[in-house]
């Protein structure tokens, strides 16, 4: 019992007092380890989606100028999709967001989603998407949502292609609706996958 107790003494200054570069690595693992298994489920149980948070990795969504000027270049797609300024106006997130942002998702009753929320779905290709949603209909009892990112430059309408298919997403594929935007934090993932995309094509090329 006594060797127990101090192997465990060992362990946790080895932990939480060495400044070691080995502690600082075991630091590292734990917190990812705790942060994977423990507070990511944890979160997904109380927010209801298997995605509680996700990091921004494009610029579908950003307005750039601010509401008006936005409006001004973005208009006429809305307008003609029976949706007025006044409408956007009152949506969630209605300045949009950035590449890096993060966002908080919580999950929503395909019934409840609107018009003017931003959502999460799955594409074909199985990345995750974060666009608004434009329109909403049921068929057959599924509800069915067409999205559309914000960005007048990089998204004029909404996406339909053999990989993205935003005119007609199926309830199945919502992941959840963004209720919180963190700015800018999402950069440490997407810097972390760019360096190790670049570590990868190294290593192949060798």
């Amino acid at each position: 019992m006594k060797n127990w107790k101090k192997k465990w003494k060992k362990i946790w200054y080895f932990i939480w007092e060495d400044n070691s570069i080995w502690s600082w690595v075991v630091n590292i693992l734990v917190a990812f380890v705790l942060i994977k298994f423990i507070v990511y489920p944890g979160l997904g149980l109380a927010l209801q989606t298997s995605h509680p948070v996700v990091a921004v990795v494009s610029e579908s969504m950003e307005h750039n100028n601010g509401f008006d000027n936005w409006w001004q270049k973005s208009s006429n797609w809305y307008i003609n999709n029976s949706v007025n300024k006044g409408d956007f106006d009152k949506f969630p997130l209605k300045n949009g967001f950035n590449k890096g942002d993060i966002m908080v998702l919580k999950g929503k009753k395909p019934e409840n989603i609107e018009i003017g929320d931003v959502v999460v779905f799955w594409s074909a290709k199985k990345d995750p998407i974060i666009h608004r949603v434009v329109k909403k209909w049921q068929d057959n009892n599924i509800y069915y949502f067409q999205t559309k990112g914000d960005n007048y430059k990089t998204n004029p309408m909404s996406i339909k292609s053999a990989f993205l298919d935003e005119t007609k997403i199926s309830e199945e594929s919502i992941v959840g609706n963004a209720v919180l935007r963190i700015p800018l934090l999402g950069y440490v993932k997407i810097l972390f996958v760019e360096a190790f995309n670049i570590l990868k094509g190294i290593t192949q090329k060798g």
